[in-house]
C-alpha cells in the first residue's frame, strides 16, 4: 500500500506556559516536530500532511524547507477531529501513519515495523509498558489478550487506572477504514472531544484485526507536556549521544556534562573535558583535545588539534596541530592552516591564517589574511570598520607585529616587515623593513597629579 503520513501539531500546550506552539519547543536545539519529520524522512511515503492550529504560521515557517500538505484545525476539538482535517487529501487505497508532533524521539525502525504490520485487513498501533502510566490512555484487552478498546486517562475507572500498558498515540491504519470510523466517532466523553482512540473499538466491531508493536523503551514514545518532561527527555537524549561517542572511541571526562546539538563525526582517541557543547555539524579528527566549557558549532577540526578551556568556535576550519585558547573566540569564516597558535582572549573573524603563525594574546583580527610564520603581538587590532564599510588587512609571510599595534584597513604589511610596538599603521609597509609610528617620549617636570576636592 502507498503510505500517507499525518503529524498532529495543532496543540496549544497549555502546561508549557508559553506563547510558542508546543511542537516548536526545542530538544537539542531542534524543534520537537522537526525530530519527528527527520524520523519519517527515510520512509518511502507518498505525502506528508501536518495538522496545524495555534500560531500555525510559526509551525509552517519552521518547516518551510519540507514539502508538506498543511491542514488547519481551526478549533481544538480533539485528536480525531485533527486527523479529519487531512483525510480529504488522502486516497482510500493508502495506509495512513499517524504521529504526534510532540513525541520527538520516535525511531525510524519502529515506524517501519509498525507500517509493515498493517494492511487492508488490519491496523497496527504502538504501545508501551509504563511503571507510572498516569496521563496516558490505557490499553484494554480481553481474556485472550486481544485489544478491545483504549480508555483515555480522564475516563478510566479505578481498575483501569492500574493497567500499565498504554497507548503511544502512533498508528498505521488503512485510509478506507479510518475515513469510515472518523465519521462515526462522537464527543460523548469528559473532555467533549473527538478521540482518535475511539476507532480501536470500532475496528473491533468491524472485525478488523489490531496488531501492536512495542516501543524499544519508554523514552522513544514519551510525549512532551511541560518543561519538566522536556528537560528530562533532553538529559536522556544527551546521555545517548555521549554513549554513542564513547562507543566510537571518544573519551569523555563526564558523559553527563556533554551536550550534542547536531551531528558529530569523530575520529579516534579524542578527549573531551566537561561542559562542552557541540552543535550543528562538527567534524573532529584524530587525537583532538577539547578543554572544559568550550562551545563548538559547525566546525571542522583536523588531527592533533588542542583546544584549551573556555573557547567559543563557530563556522571555522582548523588545520592539523593547531593550538587554540584558553578563552579564544573564533567567529564565522575563519580558516586556520596547520600549526597555528591562537591564544588567550584572542578574537578572529572572517580571517585566513597560514601555517605556523601565532596570535597569542589579547588581539582582534578581522577581515584579514595572515601569511606564514607571522607573529602578532599582544593587544594588536585590525581596524576593519570605518562606521559604514569594512575593509581588508593583509599581513604577509614572516611579518612581526609588535604589541599594541593598530592596523587601519585597507592596509598591507609587507613580507618580513617588523612593526614597532604601539604603532598605528595606516599605509602599506615595505618588506623586510622596520615601520613604527610614535611621538617622542618626554617628561614634564613639576607636574602635579590631581587630588580630590574636600
Amino acid at each position: 500500500m502507498n503510505l500517507s503520513i499525518i503529524i498532529l501539531a495543532a496543540g496549544l500546550g497549555k502546561r508549557m506556559q508559553s506563547n510558542m506552539p508546543k511542537v516548536l519547543h526545542q530538544l537539542a536545539e531542534k524543534p520537537l516536530v522537526r525530530h519527528v519529520v527527520d524520523a519519517i524522512s527515510p520512509l518511502e511515503y507518498d505525502k506528508l500532511h501536518i495538522i496545524y492550529g495555534h500560531k500555525g504560521e510559526l509551525v509552517r515557517e519552521s518547516l518551510s524547507d519540507v514539502k508538506i500538505n498543511w491542514a488547519e484545525q481551526k478549533q481544538q476539538l480533539g485528536t480525531g477531529h485533527a486527523v479529519m482535517q487531512a483525510m480529504p487529501a488522502i486516497p482510500d487505497d493508502h495506509l495512513v501513519l499517524i504521529l504526534c508532533g510532540d513525541i520527538p524521539l520516535i525511531q525510524t525502525e519502529t515506524l517501519a515495523t509498525l507500517c509493515s504490520q498493517a494492511n487492508e485487513n488490519n491496523l497496527s498501533m504502538l504501545t508501551v509498558q509504563l511503571d507510572n502510566p498516569q496521563g496516558y490512555g490505557r490499553i484494554i484487552r480481553d481474556e485472550n489478550g486481544q485489544i478491545q478498546k483504549i480508555v483515555e486517562e480522564k475516563d478510566t475507572n479505578s481498575e483501569q487506572k492500574q493497567i500499565k500498558e498504554v497507548n503511544a498515540g502512533i498508528y498505521a491504519i488503512p485510509a478506507v477504514h479510518l475515513r469510515r470510523w472518523l465519521q462515526t466517532i462522537d464527543n460523548n466523553n469528559s473532555q467533549g472531544e473527538y478521540y482518535l482512540t475511539d476507532i480501536i473499538a470500532l475496528a473491533k466491531q468491524d472485525k478488523i484485526a489490531i496488531q501492536t508493536t512495542q516501543a524499544h523503551n519508554n523514552y522513544e514514545v514519551m510525549g512532551i507536556n511541560d518543561r519538566i518532561q522536556l528537560a528530562n527527555l533532553e538529559r536522556y537524549y544527551q546521555l545517548q549521544q555521549a554513549n554513542n561517542l564513547m562507543l566510537a572511541g571518544v573519551s569523555l571526562a563526564d558523559p553527563n556534562r556533554l551536550d550534542v546539538r547536531g551531528t558529530i563525526q569523530a575520529g579516534r582517541d579524542i578527549s573531551i573535558d566537561i561542559n562542552v557543547i557541540l552543535a550543528g555539524t562538527v567534524i573532529l579528527g584524530n587525537r583532538v583535545q577539547i578543554g572544559a566549557n568550550t562551545i563548538i558549532r559547525n566546525t571542522q577540526i583536523d588531527d592533533d588539534v588542542e583546544i584549551l578551556s573556555n573557547c567559543v568556535i563557530e563556522n571555522v576550519i582548523i588545520g592539523k596541530q593547531c593550538r587554540i585558547g584558553p578563552f579564544a573566540r573564533l567567529r564565522p569564516d575563519t580558516i586556520l592552516s596547520e600549526q597555528v597558535h591562537i591564544g588567550n582572549f584572542v578574537e578572529l573573524k572572517k580571517s585566513i591564517v597560514a601555517q605556523g603563525s601565532k596570535i597569542n594574546h589579547l588581539s582582534y583580527i578581522g577581515d584579514t589574511e595572515v601569511g606564514k610564520a607571522v607573529n602578532i603581538g599582544a593587544g594588536t587590532i585590525t581596524c576593519n570598520y570605518d562606521g559604514a564599510n569594512k575593509y581588508k588587512t593583509v599581513i604577509e609571510d614572516n611579518a612581526f607585529i609588535g604589541s599594541d599595534t593598530q592596523l587601519v584597513a585597507p592596509v598591507t604589511v609587507g613580507k618580513g616587515s617588523t612593526i614597532g610596538a604601539g604603532s598605528t599603521i595606516t599605509k602599506n609597509t615595505l618588506s623586510n623593513e622596520l615601520t613604527l609610528s610614535r611621538s617622542s617620549q618626554k617628561t614634564i617636570i613639576g607636574w602635579q597629579r590631581p587630588t580630590k576636592k574636600s
